[in-house]
């Protein structure tokens, strides 16, 4: 069974302000250094992605794949892999509570990544580990500059 890997960061924004720069795939190239395109494929009847292709460079694993979304209320989206070239399997999750009397966010952010070429267990959670500290601040970063 995969292990995963999971980090939270607070950031000074009400958990709709956090989320809404979460669904804004298109701007994801902006922000978080590992995703260099983001194209949504597929909507839900609300207009969330449902199905997203990603163009991934983090380090030791590079890829073209696409997730599945799953919407869980206006405070949790998790994803699992569609298809992908180099990975056997990519799930994770944003889960947000609300702290501070709701004007701040913790946010959790759960990673489990498996790939197709053999790889040191301890590589892939560093591999995880870089993926989810950089998204966190990089989302913390975008969502209290206001962009």
């Amino acid at each position: 069974m995969a292990e995963h890997t999971s980090s939270s960061i607070t950031i000074e924004a009400a958990p709709a302000d956090v989320m809404g720069v979460i669904a804004d795939f298109a701007r994801y190239p902006e922000w978080t250094g590992e995703v260099k395109e983001a194209e949504v494929l597929e909507t839900d009847d609300a207009g969330r992605a449902e199905k997203v292709r990603l163009l991934l460079d983090a380090g030791a694993i590079k890829d073209d794949h696409t997730l599945a979304y799953t919407w869980t209320g206006g405070n949790e989206v998790s994803w699992t892999l569609v298809k992908s070239q180099m990975l056997r399997s990519l799930d994770g999750s944003y889960r947000l509570s609300a702290v501070g009397g709701g004007d701040r966010t913790e946010v959790t952010y759960q990673l489990t990544v498996d790939v197709k070429i053999p790889m040191l267990g301890m590589i892939k959670r560093k591999a995880e580990k870089v993926i989810i500290d950089r998204a966190l601040a990089g989302l913390k970063k975008r969502v209290e500059s206001g962009a």
